[in-house]
């Protein structure tokens, strides 16, 4: 069933909420780490240990949601992980130690890595419906609303708790599931059309070279993922803590990154169009280490909060290019591994961050970040002849 074009545009819309309702979430969160943190009593190492609980949970659901998709539909899996995840928000803040907190984001972690399979793989069926390339539209999606939900958690840091502010994201998460999810549940997914072309460059079962290329690309997903997972948790931290700034000015901080991510990547088609797709991986990698080198060991604040918007704006578009790169060489085999290793990498990035902010010190953990980008950079020029 291709369903209507009106039916198609509805679903899109609605799957952009859904995206975005994801990144709103997800940075709401994120802006609170700080404050939880203090409430914990944790040390960085612990803190580092219980945010392991998110990247547990996500893996774990990760492995089993793709069964549950194509058994219930991506759409009803994305309208309950939903649910799921505005309800396990609220949770973090009722915590009073490490144990309790990684317990808690065993739960949200779950909900997270769910509900991003769910909604990229319904992306997925709209996107060969409507042949058109518009995937990049539900990643600015996702970074505008990271961008909205870290910019109101500035807002309200001073006057809010955490508890009632991560409640508040609860019932509005709730609020835009009710609505948005009614529209998903009526609308069938849609089939690609039938006179859709086969990639004839993706065999069904990639061989032993082609799979390799297809881990190199994963690897390079891997590396911005870390990049993205690591400022999220720690940008706040490390701006609060480091440079003294105010809880208010430290959550703008993953705010200029999100809005950063969102304009390379509402630019990004663009982009691709006039410098190729490995030119886009180079000078994007190279960016990013730039500005996540000045991030991490500017002297004042407002110097590392140009840091992570160039740091945003570099790390824009690899992990899409890396996907799509993978999934020409092998299809959806190929979609599936990069994608696996670069939420693995987004995942596991700030665990590492805190173990090495423990080891050495949080400015020099995050320089991790600008290393792996530049790694990125650098397997994507070494590879530009064997991916082409």
């Amino acid at each position: 069933m291709r369903g209507s074009r009106s039916d198609l545009t509805r679903l899109r819309i609605a799957l952009t909420v859904f995206f975005a309702l994801d990144g709103f979430v997800f940075a709401g969160w994120v802006v609170r780490i700080p404050a939880i943190k203090e409430q914990t009593g944790a040390s960085a190492s612990a803190l580092g240990l219980a945010l392991l609980g998110v990247s547990a949970g996500a893996v774990i659901t990760m492995m089993l949601t793709g069964r549950l998709c194509r058994r219930y539909g991506t759409h009803r899996v994305t309208v309950v992980c939903a649910v799921l995840l505005s309800l396990s928000v609220a949770l973090p803040p009722l915590t009073h130690s490490a144990v309790a907190l990684g317990s808690v984001l065993l739960l949200f972690g779950a909900a997270y890595g769910s509900i991003n399979v769910a909604f990229n793989s319904a992306a997925v069926d709209l996107v060969a419906a409507l042949r058109r390339p518009i995937m990049p539209s539900f990643h600015a999606a996702f970074s505008l609303g990271g961008m909205i939900g870290a910019g109101l958690g500035g807002l309200v840091a001073g006057g809010l708790s955490p508890t009632r502010h991560l409640l508040g994201l609860t019932v509005i998460g709730l609020l835009v599931t009710a609505v948005a999810g009614r529209t998903l549940l009526r609308i069938r997914p849609p089939s690609a059309p039938e006179d859709t072309p086969r990639q004839p460059s993706a065999p069904h079962r990639p061989n032993t070279r082609t799979r390799g290329l297809v881990i190199t690309f994963g690897l390079i997903a891997l590396c911005t993922a870390y990049g993205e997972g690591a400022l999220a948790d720690w940008s706040a931290l490390h701006l609060e803590h480091d440079l003294d700034a105010t809880p208010g000015v430290a959550a703008v901080g993953y705010s200029c990154f999100a809005l950063a991510m969102t304009i390379g990547r509402l630019t990004g088609t663009r982009l691709l169009e006039r410098l190729g797709q490995t030119r886009t991986l180079v000078g994007g990698g190279t960016t990013a280490a730039l500005g996540m080198l000045l991030g991490a060991l500017a002297p004042s604040v407002w110097a590392a909060l140009l840091g992570f918007m160039i740091t945003g704006l570099g790390l824009a578009n690899l992990f899409p290019v890396a996907v799509e790169r993978a999934g020409r060489l092998a299809g959806p085999d190929g979609v599936a591994i990069a994608s696996t290793l670069g939420y693995g990498g987004m995942l596991l990035g700030p665990p590492a961050i805190g173990f090495m902010a423990d080891w050495f010190s949080l400015p020099v953990a995050l320089t991790s970040v600008a290393a792996l980008a530049a790694t990125a950079a650098a397997i994507a020029l070494l590879t530009r002849r064997a991916a082409g």
